[in-house]
């Protein structure tokens, strides 16, 4: 049992239990440690990459690892620099602009752009073609940001790649003055290689962050789309709504298909203004696009959510979605529009052949339902609007008698409007901190805030492992652990509990419950 110490407050109160937490480990400058995955920090940096590139994957992996990595960064500490599209379009033509070979499918937003594009490759599969999606974050292992056909990119295959990559950023450094390559700026690189060399018939990419300035906008897609768009990342994009639509909106390209689904007017009106401005065709799933959805329940799929999309090319009707949740839905919807633009351009998409697809579409770490008893879920929920939308899939989908919430999120999030729905969804809460994030809030602090909101009752853990055992103590076998707040919290939950993969992903073909 994990050590804690009992705290009464002196006002009226619940007694709230805390735990010390651990200090953040510090990784200098905002660059990753690399583990015994990866070498040694700085190890490859020193050294001059040859035309043969690495020697290995970990002399590969030491040289990503020490390159500056935004996601780790605090958003103060993130030069303005490290966005320069100018410098990924010469890196690439170092590289042979291999993006250029590709046909290509471009995912834009704030949440849902993993499921979407989870959801047009399990389509495109099942029909027969080769696909590539290059996604972020990872929850494990580095590898799964690139996959072909649903596998990740082997280890031989991306030491190879990134030795490429590494051979023309050397070149690109004593060329130019847009100063040093970005990791994401590496993998993204990686992915244009590597689906080129595997001659892929799509590749799906997920925009890292914006849009605008993103590393994966110097591809020219068949289709571009843009999920739902929420307050996030407000440093680097923009503090309303209007400003970070626009950044998003930057992936739309003069004569390509742009696509979204109806939201908040002030976004689709700044959307719509970058279409025009750019010559792009805008349409909007339940404007320009006829879109339904509703709610069922049935003995053989369980609570799920069916589409309806009607284009000049195709009707469809009562599309099962795959994933649970009214904004799965949505997304749903936006990956058939896709895939009808597809179509549209020669791509041979049957119904039953999407049906079917969309029937075996997983995204790990997003409502991940883990066996046993409790059940645990995993979902890597990180703004309000994501939890708001987790909060709500949960209880229509998952069937429980309490929910213990496990919690961690970074600082530089928007910490109070998620501890709020937190505070609406979760009958007990443990707060916790992920201890491979270097923007990680303090849980103590996250505690200190949950209090001030609100009466319930909470606990502080100083690692995953002890919330986990606090959680197991304050749960019964009918009751739910859900971990969230962080997908660096989420990969750290699947190393503990799933170190194998052995997961039961939460689908509606399998019904809640079972």
């Amino acid at each position: 049992m994990p050590t804690a110490r009992a705290t009464s407050s002196t006002k009226s109160g619940p007694t709230r239990v805390r735990t010390r937490t651990a200090k953040p480990t510090k990784t200098g400058r905002g660059r990753s440690s690399a583990s015994a995955k990866g070498g040694v920090k700085g190890s490859a940096s020193s050294k001059r990459v040859t035309k043969a590139g690495f020697e290995n994957y970990h002399a590969a992996i030491a040289w990503l690892m020490d390159l500056v990595n935004v996601e780790r960064l605090r958003p103060t500490r993130v030069d303005p620099k490290n966005f320069k599209l100018e410098r990924m379009k010469k890196l690439m033509a170092l590289l042979g602009d291999p993006q250029n070979e590709l046909r290509s499918v471009h995912i834009a937003g704030t949440n849902g752009k993993g499921s979407t594009v989870a959801m047009i490759g399990a389509c495109l599969r099942e029909a027969g073609y080769t696909e590539g999606t290059f996604t972020s974050p990872h929850l494990i292992d580095l590898r799964e940001r690139i996959q072909v056909n649903g596998k990740p990119i082997s280890h031989h295959a991306i030491t190879q790649v990134l030795g490429k990559v590494a051979f023309a950023a050397q070149k690109l450094d004593k060329s130019s003055k847009l100063g040093a390559i970005t990791f994401f700026e590496a993998m993204t690189a990686a992915a244009f290689l590597y689906f080129a060399e595997q001659a892929v018939d799509v590749a799906i990419f997920e925009v890292g962050l914006g849009g605008r300035l993103d590393a994966t906008n110097v591809l020219t897609p068949e289709v571009a789309a843009v999920t739902g768009i929420a307050m996030d990342h407000s440093v680097f994009l923009g503090d309303t709504l209007d400003k970070i639509a626009r950044e998003k909106a930057g992936v739309f390209k003069k004569g390509v298909p742009a696509l979204t689904f109806k939201q908040d007017a002030q976004i689709i009106n700044a959307m719509r203004e970058v279409a025009e401005e750019v010559g792009a065709e805008f349409q909007v799933l339940g404007s320009d696009i006829d879109f339904s959805c509703r709610f069922e329940a049935s003995a053989h799929l369980g609570p799920h959510m069916r589409v309806g999309l009607s284009t000049k090319q195709h009707t469809y009707e009562h599309i099962p979605v795959p994933l649970p949740g009214e904004h799965q839905a949505q997304n749903c919807g936006l990956a058939l529009a896709v895939l009808d633009k597809l179509r549209e351009r020669g791509f041979d998409l049957p119904e039953m052949k999407i049906i079917d697809g969309l029937s075996g579409a997983r995204i790990p770490g997003r409502m991940e339902l883990l066996k046993g008893e409790p059940r645990i879920l995993l979902d890597g929920a990180h703004n309000p609007s994501a939890m708001g939308a987790l909060v709500k899939s949960i209880g229509a989908h998952v069937p429980y008698d309490s929910m213990v919430m496990i919690f961690g999120c970074a600082a530089d999030k928007d910490v109070d409007g998620m501890l709020d729905e937190v505070a609406r969804g979760a009958d007990k809460v443990i707060f916790t901190r992920s201890t491979k994030n270097p923007r990680a809030m303090d849980a103590e602090e996250l505690g200190r805030r949950f209090a001030a909101r609100t009466p319930k009752m909470f606990q502080v853990a100083a690692s995953l492992e002890e919330a986990l055992q606090l959680a197991k103590l304050a749960a019964t076998r009918d009751d739910l652990i859900c971990i969230t707040g962080s997908f660096y919290l989420v990969g750290e939950a699947k190393k503990l509990l799933v170190p194998h993969e052995k997961t039961a992903a939460l689908a509606p073909h399998t019904p809640a419950g079972a």
